[in-house]
């Protein structure tokens, strides 16, 4: 919604510095909508207006020392310049104060918005009067809010005025945000705080958890009857990790939700601030000298380490499912013989799953499906028995905006997956706001935390995730010799024992692979266009034809069809060693029913969507809702997949699901054609199953009659290509 005063601001910005591209200020959208762009084009106008050539989007050192040694203080007595007023009007506009009517004169409204912008703040005691100083200036040339907003708590933001209040006189304590939300810039200035009561100078205080600040705080256990300012900033603290104590005194309440706490967190249950409950409280790996019960690390496990492991107290033992380099880290990967190893000497072991999870643009609902697969698959090739919880990996400082619009979709993905086609179970292992998030969407049951990364934005302000199985640490070194391992060392909180038995392991011999495009992509679809033109299916149909070949010869061209396939190779290569049967029986019907697709597929489809049909073909394989049903059912009745059997009245829902989503059609494709063996009474398919039964499936794709068995006979010279190119990949 568009603030009629925010937009005046705008125009004034651009109206006044008009060469603001020389200036360096950019030309500002005019819309009405607070926002960075806006406050980081006041900060240059502010600096343009007191002499600084180097303009900046940050209001930094250089900012806040001008306003100081040029002014002191901003008020009606000592702003220079109409349009220097002007600034400071349309800041406190953005910030939601009123700042008069931006006609440059420092007004009794903009006299009042200033004092209730500092009372906001937590700081009209230590600033009384109408008067701006430096460092609320900065506090105002930015998006923080100081009222409380999103839902934010009122005890959190009375903590976030009372941090204010007690500290800004000190030289590197800056205002924070009063908005009832803990952050990064609340946690920094909650050890700011404890570094000045433990009497650090300005200068040697610098809000990180480190030696001094750590010998500091061991003097300073607090306990029932403990009243002062130890008493309010250890409650701050509980409060802000979500811990419903009052703010103030020490009193029984806080005891009893300390306790509450040190039982969650797994650490001895004293009722009192001792060190390791601060330690826990202020940042995200807590006691670093804490021994953990559990571990995890990129070393195999030998039966030296092994027994070096459990004589230092551990149980449970994180290993890697894969390793996709094949020079870094090259026992990262579970090894042959290491599980046996693992459970000879009476450990557990629990499985992650990590590829290049490091930026955002790895993980999506594609990503995720083919990490659920191929975790799978590797699980069972290790042993992994069911119900074994995999955890995947969110390796990086993912924002929050970056949890929903990626991180979700992805963990949404792996859920189904691994939920419809496998006995194991989910976990995460990243940040504590991921791990939170990605349990709250249900898509998690455990979160292993890399509490380690006590930067991460995602750590800084969180707290530990309610379903933490595992809480990493530390990097300590255990055992020496050849018994010599470094390792995670991690808390384990009992949600997730790992697992202390296998199987054999399976068998990926034979099984087919990722198509080895950069050798077979061009060679491929020459054999495919040549066989399809044998046949009469040119590579292009429609254009300048009559109605009659177009809906024969299809509207899409064989290379399009081709590589739509080829750009889902890594869920036909996952479907066909998850089932154990050859990719080419899957990729066949859906190549061709691309292929062929023509106006009448778009009409019926059409109708279903307009209400007036119940039901048509649709999608990558053009499948029939009702055929998938029953496709589906029948994998579930024989245990080949999980889930609920569907009924009639999911008919519109799994319709949608095959129009809208070509993973859930190719799956249901690979459904199809086992269901469509046991409607021949063949064995269920397999990698040895002949071609004279490839060819009765692919034709049963189409029904039944004289037309299935010319499609069929269709369809086998196309699988035949297919199947040529995927062997060479295999034996490559």
């Amino acid at each position: 919604m568009a603030d009629e005063l925010v937009l005046r601001a705008q125009k004034f910005i651009n109206t006044t510095y008009n060469n603001g591209a020389t200036l360096g200020i950019s030309k500002l959208e005019e819309n009405g909508q607070t926002g960075w762009p806006v406050m980081y084009a006041l900060t240059r106008a502010l600096q343009y207006e007191m002499g600084i050539t180097a303009l900046s989007d940050s209001f930094g050192p250089t900012t806040l020392a001008t306003i100081g040694e040029k002014y002191g203080k901003l008020d009606d007595t000592t702003i220079p310049s109409a349009n220097f007023c002007r600034i400071i009007q349309s800041a406190l506009y953005c910030k939601g104060y009123d700042g008069g009517d931006i006609d440059g004169k420092y007004n009794d409204r903009v006299k009042a918005a200033v004092e209730k912008l500092h009372a906001n703040m937590g700081v009209a005691t230590t600033y009384p009067g109408s008067s701006l100083w430096p460092k609320t200036t900065k506090g105002l040339f930015n998006m923080d809010a100081y009222v409380t907003v999103n839902s934010g708590s009122d005890t959190i933001r009375s903590i976030q005025q009372w941090l204010n209040g007690r500290y800004i006189l000190r030289k590197d304590f800056y205002v924070i945000p009063c908005d009832g939300h803990h952050s990064r810039d609340v946690a920094t200035s909650m050890l700011f705080a404890i570094q000045y009561e433990l009497g650090m100078a300005d200068g040697t205080a610098n809000g990180v958890f480190g030696p001094g600040t750590q010998s500091g705080l061991k003097s300073h256990t607090v306990a029932t009857g403990t009243t002062g300012v130890w008493a309010q900033l250890f409650t701050a603290a509980m409060i802000l990790n979500k811990r419903g104590v009052p703010f103030g005194d020490f009193t029984a309440t806080v005891q009893s939700g300390v306790e509450t706490f040190q039982s969650f967190s797994k650490l001895a249950v004293t009722g009192k601030g001792d060190f390791p409950t601060w330690a826990s409280l202020l940042v995200s790996y807590g006691d670093q000298t804490r021994k953990g019960a559990a571990c995890d690390g990129v070393t195999m496990i030998t039966p030296a380490r092994a027994d070096a492991l459990k004589a230092a107290g551990y149980a449970y033992v994180g290993r890697y499912l894969y390793n996709p380099s094949t020079t870094s880290l090259p026992e990262k990967q579970i090894q042959p013989g290491e599980l046996a190893t693992i459970k000879a000497a009476g450990l557990s072991c629990y499985p992650i799953y990590q590829t290049w999870s490091r930026s955002a643009d790895y993980f999506g609902p594609d990503q995720g499906t083919a990490d659920a697969f191929n975790a799978i698959d590797w699980a069972q090739y290790h042993g992994f028995k069911p119900g074994t919880i995999i955890y995947f990996a969110v390796d990086y400082d993912a924002m929050d905006g970056e949890v929903t619009d990626y991180i979700l979709p992805h963990f949404r993905a792996i859920m189904r997956t691994i939920g419809e086609s496998s006995s194991y179970g989910v976990g995460v292992y990243g940040a504590r706001n991921v791990c939170q998030r990605v349990a709250d969407a249900g898509y998690a049951a455990v979160s292993m935390v890399s509490d380690m990364s006590s930067g991460f934005s995602g750590n800084l302000g969180y707290p530990l995730p309610t379903n933490w199985s595992f809480d990493q640490i530390s990097t300590v070194t255990v055992g020496s010799g050849t018994g010599s391992l470094e390792i995670d060392n991690n808390i384990a909180s009992g949600r997730d024992a790992g697992q202390s038995d296998f199987n054999a392991g399976g068998v990926a011999e034979g099984l087919d692979v990722d198509l080895d495009k950069a050798a077979y992509r061009d060679l491929m679809l020459k054999d495919v266009q040549n066989y399809l033109e044998s046949i009469g299916v040119p590579e292009t149909g429609g254009d300048g034809w009559t109605d009659s070949d177009w809906a024969t010869l299809g509207g899409i061209s064989t290379t399009k069809a081709f590589d739509l396939v080829l750009s889902a190779d890594w869920l036909f290569t996952a479907l066909a060693r998850q089932l154990k049967l050859r990719k080419a029986l899957i990729q066949a019907p859906v190549m061709w029913e691309l292929r062929k697709l023509n106006p009448l597929d778009f009409v019926a489809d059409e109708a279903v969507q307009a209400g007036l049909k119940d039901d048509s073909s649709t999608g990558w394989g053009q499948i029939f809702a009702w055929v998938t049903i029953e496709a589906r059912n029948y994998c579930v009745q024989q245990g080949i997949i999980n889930g609920t059997p569907l009924t009639k009245d999911d008919l519109k829902s799994v319709w949608t699901n095959l129009h809208d989503d070509p993973t859930y059609n190719i799956r249901s494709v690979a459904y199809l054609t086992i269901y469509n063996a046991y409607q021949l009474g063949q064995l269920r398919p397999d990698l040895t199953t002949d071609v004279f039964h490839v060819r009765d499936l692919l034709a049963r794709y189409n029904g039944t009659g004289d037309d299935a068995q010319v499609y069929g006979d269709q369809l086998m010279g196309l699988y035949y290509v297919l199947e040529n190119y995927n062997k060479l990949s295999r034996s490559s």
